[in-house]
């Protein structure tokens, strides 16, 4: 195998970044060329993504990377479920952020269509308010906005309105498409019946493509082909898990926490729909069956709300604070939908607390363990539930992400479950973008196992072993 190197575009929540990936014998080695903030910005409609600006640093940085050296392939990734409307190759307006409370009469609307159960038979997937159909659905709603959706051409999921506006071509990834509802968990195709019940045009979306499809060349790279990856973020994410136990369950942690399995086929009971687990793509025809976690994101607004007051939150410095506090800490329900939208974080978690009559933690570095500790009992029960929904053992728990870098999570996560903890790589959702394109175009061969097999060689986790559990 003769050295290559791709870049890996992962668009996330709060951040995006150019990987460079350097794939050779000797294994994958990952350099961050590029990085800038993304995040919601508050406009008079709404919240939305400044798109315009993550645009035109993804497109620096991609110029960058090639001025480094040759590229031999790029991949874009992002997070789900939000969309561009495009007419005549440009774009009508900026794209919604999913943490928009515009969704609320919406939901309604969609169910009075089609029944909540009848759905999850169909598309398999968690209900969440911000869910591509409910979005759409406020566009169709809203009288600010149906003209948007009335003028589109397309409806272009993030990643693959990237892929458009740097090549021309308008495809959907079917990873991707997968998170928005509207593509059939049994055919793999757009639902058509489905789409004309929630009125929406089948000519709207584009054709479908799986990762590893080449796009077109990318002038800002040098001429380098663009294929597909997983470009839903946790997509790649599950594929860059240095797995070699098949018992292993995981965890992708970041602003989202995503736990859960993955499977051969998608699984379609009353039970999971009523534990709330959903059913989405991944690489190579595997379905991540998983739960969304509110995850870190709590923690991040309680730091910024914070800095706002003093500027003197220092995560390190809290998280080893909260490393001394009693991990016997007041839990509470990292789910609950109060802490969706962005906000004040700890008035909520107090207020969380006060309304059913129970303690909240007290002191910044309480506040810290109790998340920590709330957030690891979550991700041990969704690991838990999704073995007992699938009748699958779990070994191992391999935590990636920004979350595996924090070990009282890790620690806490081992704890909860009972089970080993996994932790690493942070960058494992550019691994998987990485690992795709790398198998594209030829520098790596063999099955989604054989790839995580690879990376494993590159990419050791650090190990957490369970102690007897006395905080369940």
């Amino acid at each position: 195998m003769t050295s290559t190197t791709v870049a890996a575009v992962d668009l996330g929540a709060t951040s995006g970044r150019v990987m460079l990936g350097r794939v050779s014998d000797d294994g994958i080695r990952l350099e961050e060329s590029a990085r800038f903030e993304t995040g919601a910005v508050r406009r008079v409609d709404g919240w939305h993504w400044d798109f315009a600006q993550i645009f035109r640093h993804l497109r620096s940085g991609l110029r960058t990377a090639a001025r480094t050296e040759r590229l031999d392939a790029v991949g874009v990734d992002a997070w789900a479920v939000d969309y561009g409307l495009v007419r005549n190759a440009a774009l009508l307006g900026e794209p919604f952020h999913y943490r928009d409370d515009r969704t609320e009469r919406a939901i309604e609307w969609v169910h009075d269509r089609v029944a909540p159960a009848e759905l999850f038979e169909r598309n398999g997937l968690q209900f969440l308010p911000f869910n591509t159909l409910y979005q759409l659905a406020a566009e169709r709603l809203g009288s600010r906005f149906s003209a948007r959706i009335d003028r589109a051409e397309r409806i272009l999921l993030i990643p693959d309105l990237v892929a458009a506006l740097l090549t021309g071509v308008e495809a959907s990834e079917r990873t991707n498409a997968s998170t928005t509802g509207l593509l059939n968990a049994t055919t793999l195709n757009w639902d058509d019946d489905l789409l004309h019940r929630l009125d929406l045009k089948r000519e709207l979306f584009a054709p479908l493509v799986d990762p590893g499809t080449e796009i077109a060349p990318l002038a800002d790279a040098g001429g380098a082909p663009l294929f597909t990856v997983g470009s839903h973020d946790t997509a790649s994410a599950v594929v860059g898990v240095p797995a070699t136990d098949p018992d292993f369950a995981y965890v992708s942690c970041g602003t989202w926490g995503l736990a859960g399995l993955e499977l051969d086929a998608p699984v379609l009971t009353e039970a999971a729909r009523e534990a709330r687990f959903t059913n989405e793509l991944g690489v190579d025809g595997r379905v991540r069956f998983l739960h969304n976690v509110m995850g870190l994101w709590i923690l991040n607004e309680c730091l910024r709300c914070w800095r706002a007051q003093d500027g003197t939150a220092d995560l390190g410095m809290l998280l080893e604070q909260a490393s001394n506090v009693d991990a016997c800490v007041p839990l509470f329900n990292v789910d609950d939908p109060s802490f969706l939208p962005p906000g004040d974080m700890p008035a909520r978690i107090d207020e969380w607390f006060a309304s059913r009559g129970r303690r909240a933690p007290a002191g910044r570095a309480e506040v810290v363990r109790s998340i920590i500790e709330s957030l690891a009992q979550a991700f041990a029960d969704t690991i838990e539930t999704a073995a007992a929904l699938t009748g699958r053992a779990v070994s191992v728990i391999h935590v990636v992400g920004g979350g595996s870098r924090n070990d009282l999570l890790c620690r806490s996560l081992a704890d909860r479950s009972g089970r080993r903890v996994l932790a690493g790589p942070s960058e494992a959702t550019a691994l998987g973008n990485v690992l795709v394109q790398a198998r594209a175009i030829g520098a790596v061969t063999g099955s989604l196992d054989a790839l995580r097999a690879f990376a494993a060689r590159s990419f050791a986790p650090r190990t957490f072993e369970p102690r007897l559990k006395s905080t369940r």
